[in-house]
């Protein structure tokens, strides 16, 4: 009793010390904080001595009873309980220390998206933003307005879709996520939903206090991978929004970059625009592994030995590969709209080099890169091999990124190298002649990465 009072006394007096908007005093808070936490640790360490020397340990100072001393494992297991509920008392003056130092000077606040297809390792490039306390991420929230807008690969149709697209990246951006309720069904109730897509991915969906307790017969499809959260409170996950000091949203589903003039235009955002592309045979090997219903055309075209594809087929990759081409033509002549705000990222660059291209990226955007990302970088890019989930952000990136290689037929690859020609040149990736050529690890597949794609 007397060690929890003491460490309420300490815990007030740290949160009056925090009140202070000195860079020494907070620093000096800080320090005051981990002095006292080493103190209780040692006296935790030499009570967990005793308990081991002693069965029995005595009755609590306060009580007016004596009861049975508890057993030695009784005794050891709370004592675990207590060291738990203390190393997350030490987390929690951590971060509201960081927290109060990033309120003093947060600099403005910064929006950046990151631009994609399907399998170009954008849920990994994304996981450097997710990694950073201060910036609020969302993992793919159009995926509910997918669901919910009609598609045409030509026409009017295609227009309205991207327009939808860009107004609602615009609201999300402005911490109004009321607008997703429009989007996902089943519709919630009462700002609750438990059906939120992929919210696991996101680190400020899944802390305190938008993780709220878990709720019995409630069945959440899209659940918090670390922590048990009751359903998703849009109105709290607004309000964290608004308290962070940045917000990133990563998607694949919009590519049209002329039609976000109007948010970079928009005097309540100060959007950056991260673009990443991917070598398009890599990208259509993974997604034959990903997504192999959509590929049965090729799989039977590949065993049967036919001459050649369906034109249909073809000329899909040809408009996905030219869409995103012109995307990137618009981003590298920089307009004025754009200038200074548009960067082009190329996967293999990031797996080849991952902490440097992160520097780069938030250097880019203007935000800070703490050694919590870097901490995750270097843990997430050198995996002894790689797993079996296909989804999975963690793997030896400088070894895994062109595994594509040694495994996808040359006739497959001629195919993307004819439909892709222009976009494959423009963003520096080479062409392999031959089988010899496309399997030959010496043979590098890169260009050197252009200096005007990273300012």
């Amino acid at each position: 009793m007397e060690i929890r009072c003491a460490l309420r006394q300490d815990i007030w007096k740290l949160l009056h010390c925090l009140k202070m908007r000195s860079k020494y005093a907070i620093l000096l808070v800080f320090i005051i904080s981990l002095i006292i936490i080493e103190k209780e640790n040692n006296f935790i360490s030499r009570v967990s001595d005793k308990l081991k020397q002693s069965p029995q340990a005595p009755a609590e100072a306060n009580s007016t009873e004596v009861s049975p001393a508890p057993a030695k494992n009784s005794s050891l297991a709370s004592l675990q309980e207590l060291d738990a509920a203390f190393s997350q008392l030490r987390s929690h003056l951590y971060n509201i220390t960081l927290q109060l130092a990033g309120d003093r000077d947060p600099g403005p606040r910064r929006h950046v998206l990151l631009m994609a297809t399907t399998r170009t390792g954008s849920s990994f490039v994304g996981e450097f933003f997710n990694q950073q306390g201060n910036i609020f991420y969302l993992f793919e929230p159009l995926w509910h307005v997918e669901k919910m807008v009609t598609f045409q690969p030509k026409g009017t149709s295609a227009v309205v879709s991207a327009v939808v697209y860009r107004d609602v990246l615009k609201q999300l951006f402005l911490c109004d996520l009321y607008m997703l309720e429009n989007f996902i069904s089943p519709v919630p109730e009462d700002h609750l939903t438990p059906f939120l897509f992929r919210r696991g991915s996101s680190h400020s969906l899944c802390e305190e206090p938008v993780c709220t307790p878990s709720t019995k017969k409630v069945f959440e499809k899209y659940y918090c991978k670390n922590r048990h959260c009751g359903p998703l409170n849009i109105t709290l996950a607004a309000e964290a929004c608004r308290r962070k000091h940045h917000v990133a949203l990563k998607t694949v589903r919009f590519r049209q970059l002329e039609f976000l003039q109007p948010l970079m235009e928009d005097p309540r955002l100060d959007l950056r625009i991260i673009q990443l592309v991917r070598d398009p045979r890599a990208v259509l090997a993974s997604r034959m592994v990903a997504f192999p219903n959509k590929y049965e055309t090729w799989k039977k075209w590949l065993s049967e030995g036919e001459a050649s594809l369906r034109e249909d087929e073809v000329q899909r990759l040809r408009s996905n590969c030219e869409s995103i081409r012109a995307s990137v033509e618009l981003g590298l002549r920089r307009p004025g709209w754009l200038r200074g705000r548009y960067m082009l990222v190329r996967y293999e660059d990031v797996a080849l080099a991952p902490l440097q291209k992160a520097r780069e990226m938030f250097r880019f955007a203007g935000l800070p890169l703490t050694p919590q990302v870097e901490e995750w970088i270097s843990k997430n890019t050198q995996a002894p091999r790689e797993g079996n989930d296909i989804y999975s952000t963690c793997k030896n990136s400088s070894e895994q990124f062109d595994k594509w290689r040694f495994s996808m037929p040359f006739k497959v690859a001629q195919v993307v190298q004819d439909a892709c020609a222009p976009a494959m040149q423009l963003f520096g990736y080479k062409l392999a002649g031959s089988p010899a050529a496309l399997a030959n690890r010496s043979f590098s597949l890169l260009e050197e990465a252009q200096p005007a794609w990273i300012t």
